[in-house]
């Protein structure tokens, strides 16, 4: 059975030819054009790599602060204790705690998007795993750390974390449609270069396959990856 589509999302998937690969000045322009909801929305960015999911030295994932942040500030929850716990709550963390906050989550509070904690602390963190699931605090993401303040900075200001789903597809968003076209290349632009340099030594071939812009409520828009090797080239 087809899937159907609302009417506005037809129109705006017109004006996008799906068997084009845009240059990305233009897939942004698409992106800003096509983005026609109530509401502000999130331009996604979709990226096809050439490596074997399943195998361990292939898996792709790292962090990126992305220049002009997502338009988007987290809710962030830190397991501190001693004086961490007083600079994570200068640093701007939304609520911090111990065995209090452990008890709280795990008799159901979810008022939090990004979970740090201390190495000490996942003592207590551990028996959660299963209900966090990828909300769980990691050491790859970089939120499990001495410095939970600095954490805490960094993903205010925009870190966003990225990693490939088993179709080696992964996925991040670069900000909000109303950051305008220049903001969101020079997000899209420190993706790539994080994404790049998170390459795996075991990888062969080309690295990345195929890159799709696309607003919350729109179509997805192809760019041209030559295009975007050349403009990291220049």
């Amino acid at each position: 059975m087809a899937k159907k589509y609302s009417r506005r999302y037809e129109e705006q998937r017109e004006k996008v030819d799906v068997r084009h690969y845009y240059t990305l000045d233009e897939a942004l322009d698409l992106v800003l054009e096509t983005a026609t909801a109530d509401f502000d929305e999130t331009v996604d960015c979709a990226i096809k790599l050439g490596v074997t999911p399943g195998k361990g030295d292939q898996n792709v994932r790292g962090t990126v602060i992305l220049p002009h942040g997502t338009g988007k500030v987290p809710r962030v929850a830190v397991f501190a204790e001693g004086e961490a716990v007083r600079e994570a709550e200068e640093a701007g963390a939304d609520r911090v705690g111990g065995e209090d906050l452990v008890e709280d989550i795990s008799n159901g509070w979810d008022e939090f998007d990004v979970l740090v904690a201390q190495p000490q602390m996942m003592r207590i963190v551990g028996p959660l795993g299963r209900q966090l699931g990828p909300r769980m605090p990691s050491k790859k993401a970089g939120n499990i750390t001495e410095d939970v303040a600095a954490a805490v900075e960094a993903l205010k200001a925009g870190k966003v974390e990225f990693k490939m789903d088993r179709g080696a597809v992964l996925h991040a968003p670069l900000g909000l449609v109303s950051f305008g076209k220049e903001k969101l290349r020079e997000n899209f632009e420190r993706l790539i270069e994080e994404v790049v340099a998170a390459r795996p030594a075991a990888a062969s071939g080309r690295f990345i396959r195929s890159i799709t812009l696309s607003p919350t409520m729109g179509p997805g828009i192809k760019v041209e990856v030559s295009d975007v090797v050349s403009r990291r080239a220049a």
